[in-house]
């Protein structure tokens, strides 16, 4: 019988070990298992077979054709309450802190924040 009551350093340092290593054990175990679902979760689906793609292609007229992007450019964003003058300012800005030229940064979108918003 073990006496809890009246128990040494040596044995308390003992247990709380043993409770450390069961709690870890379980933690690692625990984050086997969400690895092993978000591998299962994300696989690859197979490539669809060609004969499902041949009536999408039969019809590109159907589809709007989608606008590129001027060379150079990174692509649309969206300003929220914004001027587009502060818009491109802060943009330069940020350019310039990270030393990076404007055309290879994407911003997605732009928003003002408020002094009663913070």
């Amino acid at each position: 019988m073990i006496d809890l009551v009246n128990i040494s350093v040596g044995n308390a340092a003992g247990y709380a070990l043993l409770g450390y290593m069961v709690v870890f054990f379980g933690l690692v175990l625990l984050m086997c298992v969400i690895f092993a679902m978000g591998k299962i979760m994300h696989k690859e689906k197979p490539a669809a077979a060609p004969a499902a793609a041949a009536p999408a292609a039969a019809a590109p007229a159907a589809a709007a054709p989608k606008a590129e992007p001027a060379p150079g450019s990174a692509g649309d964003f969206k300003l929220y309450n914004t001027d587009p003058r502060d818009a491109a300012m802060v943009m330069a800005i940020v350019a310039d802190t990270l030393g990076k030229p404007l055309n290879e940064l994407r911003f997605i979108s732009i928003r003002e924040v408020k002094e009663d918003e913070v």
